[in-house]
């Protein structure tokens, strides 16, 4: 099983750093060194081990708050296409190679072990899904209900000309650029060839850095549907939660995902996520004259000042889906989840599981978690594995029902 990973795109030209001989289709040699491309070419590695390549820029992070350039090495081959005058540059390389960079890239590679299994397990069935399931719906879809109501969501979308990109809007794929740990390799080897199953079928397996203590099912996020292995539990050792959403976020219950324990973020988060510290509850403000600037920019609306934020309707979790924005020229509705991320900040939202409070004209906005919160908790599942889970206990926690099989 091999994988094609969109690294760039929209380049006219493209330098790459070569550490080891490299081929072309033709067998021409490329020696160590820096080269420029402005055509198509297709290089492969003299030896996969030990030869690498190199690209400056990468962007990580696109449209969040953690967003910046890095250098980042890669092993396998290079292939750059053109497209529109464009070129496109692609790395090809075995599945369990692209798993055992994803899980050293979404999380720390010196996560405990059996985080790492079953990140492993998630990530590998996160990418076949697709492809096991060809006439599942993955493209976002937006319904404009009425003048004042737009819903949208954002699928994952069939890139026409790789599997799937390197950022976070499919998994982090950041190569060997990130340190691969012995208990990484570890991982991969015990778990290769095993996917995350739903009565013998491969699981669309979601997951999200901190559910805020309740995961949220899947419609609150995406299409209208309910995925029986992607409904809401909440991550702790007790069997049910009695609060109600409302009360849920404004109070910091005990959960998984609610540790405070510094060493331990520092072994799972990688270094740009260990700068974001306040996942588990959190707080923001805006003036009203900031709220109504934000909705101008980001949807195009000109409500004015904002007067007033209700949530017209709430997943499990406390997620906001259906959000009424009133300013003092008009009002506007919108959904889900991320449209409504995208709409209160420059760059993210946390999460959109918060209440409004009024404060000194200000409108204050609690909130719980980070990310959209569906299925793994990153964060949750790498307490259960400090505490002597096993990632199959830990699978069958976040996805009710499931099997792990090869």
């Amino acid at each position: 099983m091999n994988v094609s990973v969109g690294l760039l795109e929209g380049q006219s030209a493209v330098e790459v750093e070569l550490t080891g001989t490299f081929t072309d289709t033709l067998g021409k040699p490329y020696t160590p060194g820096r080269h420029r491309f402005t055509s198509e070419v297709t290089l492969t590695p003299s030896d996969l081990a030990s030869c690498a390549f190199a690209l400056d820029d990468v962007t990580i992070g696109i449209g969040f708050h953690w967003e910046r350039k890095e250098r980042q090495v890669f092993r396998g081959a290079l292939r750059l296409m053109k497209r529109e005058a464009r070129l496109t540059v692609i790395n090809d390389l075995s599945l369990e190679d692209y798993v055992a960079s994803v899980i050293s890239s979404e999380m720390s590679a010196s996560c405990p072990l059996e985080l790492l299994k079953a990140h492993a397990v998630i990530s590998r069935s996160w990418l076949w899904f697709p492809k096991a399931n060809p006439s599942h719906s993955v493209e976002s879809q937006s319904e404009s209900l009425d003048a004042h109501e737009i819903l949208r969501w954002y699928g994952r979308e069939a890139h026409p000309d790789f599997d799937v990109c390197a950022d976070d809007h499919c998994q982090r794929y950041q190569g060997i650029t990130k340190a691969f740990s012995p208990a990484a390799a570890e991982a991969v080897r015990a778990t290769a060839g095993e996917f995350l199953c739903y009565k013998g079928a491969i699981c669309d397996a979601r997951f999200s850095k901190c559910c805020g203590g309740i995961t949220e099912r899947y419609a609150t996020a995406w299409e209208h549907e309910d995925i029986p292995y992607l409904e809401s539990i909440y991550d702790g050792p007790a069997q049910s939660c009695s609060y109600t959403p409302e009360a849920w976020i404004r109070s910091s219950p005990p959960a998984y995902c609610s540790t405070t324990d510094s060493e331990l973020l520092s072994r799972v988060l990688p270094g740009f996520d260990q700068e974001t510290r306040d996942f588990y509850r959190w707080r923001v403000a805006y003036t009203p004259e900031e709220l109504g600037d934000l909705i101008s920019t980001r949807l195009g609306a000109d409500l004015g000042p904002i007067r007033d934020m209700q949530a017209l309707a709430r997943g499990p979790s406390g997620r906001i889906f259906r959000l009424k924005i009133t300013g003092q020229r008009d009002y506007l509705i919108i959904g889900k989840e991320l449209e409504i991320r995208r709409a209160l900040s420059r760059t993210h939202l946390y999460s959109s599981a918060f209440v409004v409070d009024k404060e000194s004209g200000r409108f204050v906005l609690i909130g719980a978690g980070w990310g959209h919160g569906v299925g793994l908790c990153q964060i949750g599942a790498a307490i259960m594995a400090n505490e002597g889970k096993t990632y199959t206990q830990i699978l069958q926690h976040y996805y009710r029902g499931t099997t792990v099989s090869v």
